[in-house]
């Protein structure tokens, strides 16, 4: 599976409301993405948004040559009320 979890102070404060953030490659619909976070993570995806994030461009130090970073898609998806993802649960 090629979601990655995206754990920050902004992500955190939405998995308390219900929402759960990722990154995901570009090529992924938001079906698919429905399809794998309910089977992963074993919960009911009720609604899912994503956007495309450009990657950043980034200048080598020796060579002073630019080289751009792939672009990643952010999936934020709902989840039925009372499911919860363990990866995002704070101590």
């Amino acid at each position: 599976m090629n979601l990655r979890p995206l754990i920050t102070e902004t992500t955190l404060t939405l998995a308390k409301k219900g929402w759960y953030t990722f990154a995901a490659p570009l090529r992924e619909t938001k079906n698919s993405l429905r399809k794998k976070v309910g089977e992963a993570f074993k919960v009911d995806v009720l609604d899912v948004k994503t956007l495309v994030v450009k990657g950043k461009k980034r200048r080598s130090l020796r060579t002073r040559r630019l080289s751009k970073l792939s672009d990643w898609k952010k999936v934020m998806v709902k989840v039925k009320e009372g499911q919860k993802i363990d990866l995002f649960d704070q101590a």
